[in-house]
């Protein structure tokens, strides 16, 4: 289970050191993809195939799910940790999430997320008090 805020610093040459504390978990390998919100999603490889599984399992006669299938799999990039648990993230990713130097990994129970750091500021001001404020069951049987 993927849970916490990090903020590691892309360096140079493009790569992310993945949080310590969940390298064994990522070992195996690891699929960053664009993610929803401008962050990019990196699942380890198991729990990306049950999801990709489950979208391909749609029915591409629809325009809409062709369309997401089509991003979702084209903008996939497979990783495998180097000695240092540091990641290449693709420039086309770094790009798409507004990567900079700063960053901030979060846990999101069954993947991470890669934020741009100020980006992650600007969403977590502009949701907090709604989340603070939250009064009817967002997710039925939780609260």
């Amino acid at each position: 289970m993927f849970l916490g805020t990090h903020t590691p610093k892309l360096d140079d040459k493009g790569r992310l050191a993945l949080p310590a504390k969940y390298r064994d978990d990522l070992a195996g390998g690891l699929m960053v993809t664009k993610g929803q919100d401008h962050c990019l999603y990196v699942f380890p490889r198991g729990e990306f195939e049950q999801m990709a599984r489950k979208v391909a399992e749609a029915p591409f006669t629809n325009e809409t799910v062709r369309a997401y299938q089509r991003y979702l799999f084209a903008g996939t990039d497979e990783q495998r940790p180097d000695a240092q648990g540091r990641i290449a993230i693709a420039p086309e990713l770094r790009r798409y999430a507004g990567l900079t130097k700063e960053c901030v990994v979060i846990g999101a129970i069954t993947r991470l997320e890669i934020w741009d750091a100020q980006a992650w500021q600007d969403y977590l001001e502009e949701h907090e008090d709604s989340y603070a404020k939250a009064q009817e069951e967002v997710l039925p049987g939780v609260f």
